[in-house]
């Protein structure tokens, strides 16, 4: 029979995401078969499965650090915010349409149980164990009769419920006491324990709150979880507060990659190979910020990609990215990024915005249109492009995926960047993206492609060379894939050293 346990958050962004990944590491190193679980996820950061199902990057990361291919029974239903109080519903990896939170709520979270079931009964029959994330609160008490991720998914799965608290936000012991006061009896008795995450200082000095806390509610306090550091779990919705401050001074021995915070940012986690690249300061340029001099420019994806072409023109980014391009700073576009370097950008269906037509940066001569079908795939191929970044690299293989439902044609003016050669292991011949005529700005629909380690260095070592500053060919040897597998190690090894295992393993009723 298969065992697991839940972990729910007083609040959301209080680390269920990254614990649920050691645990699976955990679990995995310990001998047994676990798998990840989390019956909805609201996030833009989405990632593509084999058979091209779009499914949460977080349950992505989770999989990964349980040693498995991402599978969408993980995560059935994903809600990705339109906007409006609007969301793209997608089930089971293909998108059904937009729906209003009301009628999400109100009317369709009645079907998904049966979708949800299904897919845990999938996993159940793969898996000795799996453990599953809860999302934001269980004590949200507007929400309770239609939620399908918290307390009824603990229900419908029998799993008894670790409670996790932030005590870097302050007021964890009135966050966690709180929620538990606000559930009802059958809920509260499903809580096994809690965990203090986020913690910074000496433990011992906290040791009389603990006691205060298991007196007060009679449940465990299963340890607490140093906020940790010198390693990096992707994030699941929100960009890392590392990622460049607004004061974030200038390294002249680094080479300055500044990524416009777009609204509908989507897919942030393409850029953490560049971040962890020891010579890249990479930065994110939000509203009322000024871009300076970077030695490069990305434009990130984005899930409504014409309302945020109005949002840099509205505030005079569009502008100041096109000055700084005419001046020679080169500048790449990724997925919705690579569509508003365009000229032109065209949503005759509504598929994605209100807007039924804007200009683009004109960085590049080619026009999009959206269409309702989107195309989720991942793919295999290899680089054709000229200029700066691309032509000393032709021939090259690179990896990715692609989410989007845009379709863009290449005018005059711009040639193709990548030829694809599979899709979803279907084979293929399929040009993508664009490079302008002078070389300097290129664009592409593949998210992860600094993830390729030769073109990544590549690309830093050409704005290395730009700025004055000597190439540096290797770095320390280790692929984007292998620090992966370091960093879940590092993870599993702190929580592991933090928790009261053996009092886990009794609460899953594992032996």
């Amino acid at each position: 029979m298969t065992k697991s346990i839940m972990f729910q958050g007083t609040g959301s962004h209080v680390g269920k995401s990254v614990l649920v990944a050691a645990i699976c590491r955990i679990l995995k190193q310990d001998g047994l078969a676990v798998a990840p679980f989390k019956s909805q996820n609201m996030a833009l950061n989405s990632y593509v499965t084999q058979d091209g199902g779009e499914m949460g990057r977080a349950q992505v990361v989770q999989a990964e650090a349980a040693g498995l291919e991402p599978d969408v029974d993980m995560n059935p239903i994903l809600l990705k915010p339109t906007g409006q109080a609007s969301s793209q519903v997608i089930v089971l990896g293909k998108p059904i349409g937009n729906l209003s939170a009301r009628r999400y709520h109100t009317e369709w979270t009645k079907e998904a149980l049966g979708i949800i079931q299904g897919s845990w009964d999938r996993l159940c029959s793969k898996y000795e164990a799996i453990v599953i994330e809860g999302a934001g609160s269980p004590a949200e008490v507007n929400l309770k009769e239609t939620e399908i991720v918290n307390m009824r998914i603990a229900k419908m799965t029998k799993s008894p419920v670790i409670l996790i608290g932030d005590i870097d936000k302050g007021g964890v012991l009135a966050s966690l006491v709180g929620t538990l006061e606000l559930l009802e009896p059958e809920e509260r008795d499903l809580v096994a324990g809690f965990v203090i995450n986020k913690f910074r200082g000496d433990v011992s000095l906290f040791q009389p709150a603990i006691d205060f806390l298991e007196a007060k509610t009679g449940k465990p306090v299963l340890g607490v979880v140093p906020y940790f550091q010198g390693f990096r779990v992707q994030e699941e919705d929100s960009i890392p507060e590392e990622g460049g401050r607004p004061g974030l001074e200038r390294d002249m021995e680094k080479v300055d990659v500044a990524v416009i915070r777009l609204p509908h940012i989507s897919n942030f986690t393409d850029f953490d190979a560049l971040q962890d690249e020891p010579d890249v300061q990479l930065r994110y340029v939000q509203k009322g910020q000024k871009i300076g001099k970077p030695d490069l420019i990305i434009i990130p994806g984005s899930k409504n990609t014409i309302e945020d072409m109005v949002y840099l023109e509205k505030n005079g980014f569009a502008r100041e990215i096109k000055q700084l391009a005419d001046g020679g700073t080169p500048v790449i576009g990724i997925c919705g990024g690579f569509q508003i370097l365009g000229t032109e950008l065209h949503d005759p269906k509504g598929t994605e915005s209100s807007i039924p037509s804007v200009k683009g940066l004109s960085l590049l001569d080619m026009v999009t249109v959206f269409e309702p079908d989107k195309i989720t795939c991942q793919v295999t191929g290899e680089v054709i492009g000229e200029g700066i970044f691309l032509s000393q690299v032709n021939g090259q293989p690179v990896t990715g995926y692609e989410i989007h439902m845009g379709r863009t044609q290449l005018l005059a003016d711009t040639r193709p960047a990548f030829r694809l050669t599979s899709r979803s292991t279907k084979e293929v011949d399929v040009l993508d993206g664009g490079v302008s005529a002078n070389g300097q700005v290129f664009g592409t629909y593949l998210h992860g492609i600094f993830d390729n380690d030769g073109l990544r260095r590549h690309i830093i070592n050409t704005l290395r060379l730009k700025k004055g500053l000597l190439p540096m060919e290797e770095v320390d040897g280790i692929s984007v894939k292998e620090q992966r597998e370091k960093d879940f190690d590092k993870l599993a090894q702190v929580v592991r050293d933090s928790l009261n295992m053996n009092l886990l393993y009794e609460i899953m009723g594992v032996r």
